[in-house]
């Protein structure tokens, strides 16, 4: 099998962990599960010589220097001008390999626990992007989720299947049967294709956006590891998701089935999910004491947290800041004044 081209999306889509997740520091640059920051841990996982080559990562000016901190080993890095959401930055990573080249898209702020399986549906992926298919990995669900989208199971194929239908964002009683019925994947935003062929889609789907990229990465330059596309160029291209751009649009749409897990940690409570809970099913990080609770999420960055008698609450210490929240309520801190929004 040839290798696989990571490239993996630093760009700005917005977090609900507030008020840790900073526009200075955000999500997947912060150490949210162990040592390693969620950045560092998705380059880990495509570091695997053997299988992958070096990464392209794309990223705006705001995060650029975070990138190149928390980078090791060789990698180019394409700086956009401004945001322009998944379908644009993926194809100036595409317009900028061979067109054989087999990406492998991921986002820069997920958690994986069984990084081997997420190897394995790799392979299966690539076999079947090597056939000019768009591959989704469609994540198996574990709970009636209404903050993802959702892939429906078509026919198969040899190592994968056929997209029947993407979904939007269902309401809880859709979720519920969704989860029932066991044809339904979450959509988990990570995706493999060659490059030439995403940008032939790109091309029939998107000409405008096609056209415009071609030109931001021809008029381009290099800088060191560094790569500008022109920026008058990359201003007229239309900020569009690469799910609506292609993948709802192409009919070599797949999809590889996998139990990694994965989270994209969106919220307080998929991070207190992520993490090793002790026998009450609290997870602590900083100095906490916690008496006669339990389902309690306890995080500082300093002064000692101590509670009595709590369940299902969510206790974050940051600097200045503090937010004490119920598990529902978790969902709902990008509203409060202030809230930042990568």
């Amino acid at each position: 099998m040839s290798f696989i081209h990571p490239v993996i999306l630093c760009g700005g889509s917005g977090t609900r962990l507030w008020p840790r997740s900073r526009k200075s520091l955000p999500k997947p640059f912060l150490p949210l599960l162990g040592d390693q920051t969620l950045f560092e841990a998705t380059l880990a996982r495509a570091a695997d010589p053997t299988l992958f080559t070096s990464p392209t990562i794309v990223t705006g000016t705001a995060h650029l220097e975070l990138v190149e901190s928390q980078l090791t080993g060789e990698a180019e890095i394409i700086v956009e001008p401004e945001a322009k959401n998944t379908a644009a930055a993926i194809a100036l990573a595409a317009e900028r390999l061979p067109e054989d080249a087999l990406m492998l898209v991921c986002p820069s702020d997920h958690f994986i626990a069984d990084v081997p399986a997420f190897h394995a549906a790799i392979r299966s992926a690539a076999e079947l992007a090597r056939r000019d298919n768009m591959v989704a990995f469609g994540i198996t669900p574990t709970a009636p989720e209404t903050g993802f989208g959702y892939l429906r199971r078509g026919d198969a194929l040899d190592g994968g299947f056929r997209v029947a239908q993407f979904v939007e964002k269902p309401d809880a009683e859709r979720a519920m049967q969704f989860l029932a019925c066991g044809d339904y994947s979450w959509n988990g935003g990570i995706f493999a294709f060659r490059a030439g062929a995403f940008m032939a889609e790109l091309a029939k789907h998107r000409p405008a956006l096609a056209k415009a990229v071609i030109e931001a990465v021809r008029k381009g330059r290099a800088d060191g590891a560094r790569f500008h596309p022109d920026a008058d160029a990359f201003a007229r291209i239309a900020s569009e998701s690469v799910d609506y751009a292609v993948m709802e649009e192409t009919a070599q749409a797949a999809m590889v089935p996998v139990s990694m897990g994965w989270s994209d940690i969106g919220n307080w409570h998929a991070l207190r999910d992520a993490r090793p809970a002790d026998r009450q099913g609290n997870r602590i990080s900083g100095e906490a004491n916690l008496l006669d609770c339990e389902g309690v999420l306890a995080e500082t960055d300093g002064p000692r947290i101590s509670a009595i008698g709590l369940r299902d609450i969510v206790i974050v210490v940051n600097g200045d800041d503090v937010l004490v929240t119920t598990m529902e309520g978790a969902q709902q801190v990008g509203k409060l004044p202030g809230a930042a929004r990568q």
